[in-house]
Order: C-alpha cells, then sequence, then structure tokens
C-alpha cells in the first residue's frame, strides 16, 4: 500500500464492537449508560507514557509453565501462544507491552473471589507478560485453560479463553481483549461472544491452531495476531 494511504484516516466501524446494553449478558444492564456520553479533557498524564522499552522483566515473566514454579510443572495441556500487534496497515507496533491472565487447564483463577469448585493448582499462577519486540512478535508458554461455569443464566459456560491487555503510548491506550480457541463449541453459545454482531469481528478474537510454531513432542501452537488502529488518531466530533 502507497505511504499516502497509509496516512489517510478511516472512519471507526460502530458496528464492529458490542452494543453497550445486550440483556442476555446480564451484568451489561447495570454498566451501560442511561445518558449520553460526555467527552472529557484528558492529561498530560494520561495523554504521555509510559515506555515500556526499558521495562526489566523476569527470566519466565512469558513462560507460565515455569513462572509459579513450587516444585512442579502445572497440570494441563502444554500450548504456546504466539503473534503479532500491528495497526490496520500492518505495520508493526514494536516495545508494547503485552499482559496475559487466565484460569488454570480445571477453569480456576487464582484469585480470593474465585469459588468455583475445580481446584486451584499449586504450580500454575496464570499471570504473564512480554514486550512486542520490533517487528511487534510475542510468546507465551501456558497451560491451556478449562472452561467454566458463570452466574448469567442457570447454565451458562464460559468458552476456554485468555485475557490480553496491550499498553499503547499513553495509560489512555490501554485495550483489553480475550483469545478464544479454534474449534470450541462453547464460542457460538456464550453469551459475550453473541453480543458482537459481526461474524468477522469474533473470528478476530479466535486464534488459530499453528503446526509450524509448536515444538515437536511437547507443546501445540495457536496464533493470535492482534490489530490495532491506524496511525492517525481516532476523530472526536468535538474537535
Amino acid at each position: 500500500m502507497p505511504a499516502e494511504d497509509n496516512r489517510r484516516f478511516v472512519i471507526r466501524d460502530r458496528n464492529w464492537h458490542p452494543k453497550a446494553l445486550t440483556p442476555d449478558y446480564k451484568t451489561s444492564i447495570a454498566r451501560s449508560p442511561r445518558q449520553a456520553l460526555v467527552s472529557i479533557p484528558q492529561s498530560i498524564s494520561e495523554t504521555t507514557g509510559p515506555d515500556f522499552s526499558h521495562l526489566k522483566f523476569a527470566e519466565h515473566d512469558n513462560d507460565l509453565l515455569l513462572n509459579f514454579n513450587n516444585g512442579g510443572l502445572p497440570i494441563g495441556e502444554r500450548i504456546i501462544v504466539s503473534g503479532r500487534v500491528m495497526d490496520q496497515y500492518g505495520k508493526p507496533i514494536p516495545h508494547t507491552l503485552v499482559e496475559m491472565w487466565q484460569a488454570n487447564a480445571g477453569g480456576r483463577y487464582r484469585h480470593k473471589n474465585d469459588r468455583y469448585l475445580a481446584p486451584l493448582d499449586p504450580n500454575f499462577g496464570g499471570v504473564g507478560r512480554a514486550l512486542t519486540d520490533s517487528e511487534g512478535r510475542y510468546i507465551f508458554r501456558t497451560i491451556k485453560p478449562g472452561p467454566y461455569p458463570w452466574r448469567n443464566n442457570p447454565n451458562d459456560w464460559r468458552p476456554a479463553h485468555i485475557h490480553f491487555s496491550l499498553n499503547g503510548p499513553s495509560i489512555s491506550t490501554r485495550l483489553i481483549t480475550q483469545l478464544y480457541f479454534e474449534g470450541d463449541p462453547l464460542i457460538p453459545l456464550c453469551p459475550i461472544v453473541k453480543s458482537i454482531a459481526n461474524p468477522e469481528a469474533v473470528q478476530t478474537l479466535i486464534a488459530k491452531l499453528d503446526m509450524s510454531t509448536a515444538n515437536p513432542m511437547d507443546c501445540l501452537a495457536y496464533r493470535f495476531d492482534i490489530v490495532l488502529r491506524g496511525q492517525r488518531q481516532t476523530h472526536f466530533e468535538n474537535r
């Protein structure tokens, strides 16, 4: 694509994201706004920094098989999750902090408010972080999380998923999303997923099996590329 095209403004597709109020997703009822949104000017601290390029990482920050080791390896299917963070034109986003958190193989989080009856794994913490390289690449090694029931409808289950957080050039540009796994039959049944009307948008949340990255006799691998907006900021009607 010519360089001049990379600088053009591309209008946001409001139908790509789910509506704030989707009654089948029960907690959206209390969280969705009842009145028109108000534009609040951002402070300097919100529009600048932090710079993660000098962040110090521990040896196993991106290896969830080892970063909570208490004398053994975690139980479950060992997997690799990798991909690229890029803008809508394929330009890599380097030195971006990627954080992830997930349930263990039984579907339970290491969190004080998680009361699911599945046991905790003494060797699995469920959190990791990585910094994208110059080509926007990241990689994690982990356990494939299990599905779990949640208090939405009487028998709703969350598909196996991993939460992702990405920090852009400022605090106000932090994005949070979820990764699902290709072929999971719970994906089309999930009320959260069904709140996304566009089937193509749902596909952007599904990691694909990637045998080229798998470790033989060790780990299967899934590829999950994360595509952000382009070089121009989102258009605001009041500017």
